[in-house]
């Protein structure tokens, strides 16, 4: 009985209030080493700026993500996806009018991609699934998210498989491991209790192309 009330009780724990953080990683991008940031800021009206950025001498992408907290839940409002390969350069926005229940996108994008796609609640694009992940892990909460992103839904559902010891700024840390493939794209995940965002990040699709993140400092 004492191990059934212990699991009631953290299906029950309150998600943790979103703070504001800087996050720098080491990155791999392309077979190349490169330097990546996360960033957590707040902005008027209850709203908040997610970001990540990872450059190196080939590539400079970078995500931001405009939400809000509703019911508990990780709203999107708009994003901006800018990739820079060689000379090669894509932009991409999105806006999520949860007024009218509906998603679009525009800049360098299919005809088939840009919308509308009808919202759920729940919905959250794909940089703020790191946030809902790290958030329903420590809170006990099954990892199983709709993702509504670049013209597209998608299911994703993420595993636990097990903990290991990872080291971040010359110091141990015990962190769970994270799986999840939606059939274009495997990502791995280490979560560290404490730590608003994965302290590591393994993202490999099925063309080859892989990103990793590592953490080094959180601020």
């Amino acid at each position: 009985m004492p191990a059934l009330a212990a699991l009631l009780m953290l299906a029950t724990l309150p998600a943790r209030a979103i703070e504001p953080f800087t996050a720098d990683y080491k990155a791999g991008y392309m077979g190349m080493e490169a330097n990546g940031q996360m960033t957590l800021t707040r902005e008027e009206n209850d709203r908040w700026r997610y970001s990540l950025n990872v450059r190196n001498a080939l590539a400079d992408l970078s995500q931001t993500t405009v939400f809000e907290e509703k019911d508990g839940q990780l709203r999107p409002l708009s994003s901006n996806d800018t990739n820079k390969v060689l000379v090669k350069r894509s932009r991409k926005s999105a806006t999520y009018d949860w007024a009218a229940g509906q998603a679009r996108w525009s800049g360098d994008v299919k005809a088939d991609r840009a919308g509308p796609i009808a919202l759920k609640a729940g919905d959250m694009d794909a940089l703020l699934i790191y946030l809902a992940i790290v958030r329903d892990l420590n809170a006990g909460k099954p990892l199983k998210y709709r993702m509504v992103d670049d013209g597209r839904v998608k299911q994703l559902s993420y595993t636990t498989a097990g903990q290991e010891t990872i080291t971040i700024d010359g110091r141990s840390h015990t962190a769970t491991k994270i799986v999840g493939d939606d059939e274009r794209r495997k990502t791995t995940a280490w979560v560290v209790d404490g730590m608003p965002v994965p302290a590591r990040i393994i993202q490999q699709t099925k063309n080859g192309d892989s990103l990793e993140l590592t953490l080094q400092s959180l601020r």
